[in-house]
C-alpha cells in the first residue's frame, strides 16, 4: 500500500512539471523560421553570452546554456516558456526583468519569432 501511495504522489508532483495543456514534447506552434532564427542568433552574437547547440563558437558563459531549451518550464526563471513570452523576452528583456544581463537586442517581432523557432528545436 505504501508503494502505491508513493507512486500516486509521484504522479501528482510530476504532473505539475509540464506546461498546461501540452505534453512534455509537444509545443505550441511558433510562427517563425528556425533556419532564419539560427542565422539571426549568429548575427546578433547570442553565442558570446550563451552556449547554444548547433551554433558554432557559441560558448558564452554569461547567460545560461540553452541546451534543451524547448523542455524548460520557465524563461528567465519567471515567465512560463511559451512562444509569445519568449518573443517578448528576446525583444525587451529589460521590461520583464530590469537589470538583467540580457541586453535589448533591437530585434523586430519577426526576428524574435524566428529566433524563438530555432530555440524550440533544442530538445
Amino acid at each position: 500500500m505504501k508503494g502505491l501511495l508513493l507512486c500516486v504522489f509521484a504522479l501528482l508532483v510530476t504532473s505539475g512539471c509540464t506546461r498546461e495543456g501540452y505534453a512534455d514534447t509537444a509545443f505550441p506552434p511558433v510562427s517563425g523560421s528556425p533556419e532564419r532564427g539560427e542565422q539571426l542568433i549568429r548575427s546578433f552574437g547570442c553565442g558570446s553570452c550563451h552556449t547554444i547547440p548547433g551554433i558554432r563558437d557559441a560558448r558564452g558563459l554569461v547567460g545560461p546554456p540553452l541546451f534543451f531549451f524547448s523542455r524548460r518550464t520557465y524563461i528567465a526563471g519567471q515567465l512560463p516558456n511559451t512562444p509569445d513570452n519568449l518573443v517578448r523576452w528576446i525583444q525587451d528583456p529589460q521590461a520583464i526583468e530590469p537589470g538583467t544581463a540580457m541586453p535589448t537586442l533591437g530585434a523586430s517581432e519577426q526576428q524574435a519569432r524566428d529566433m524563438a523557432a530555432y530555440l524550440y528545436t533544442l530538445r
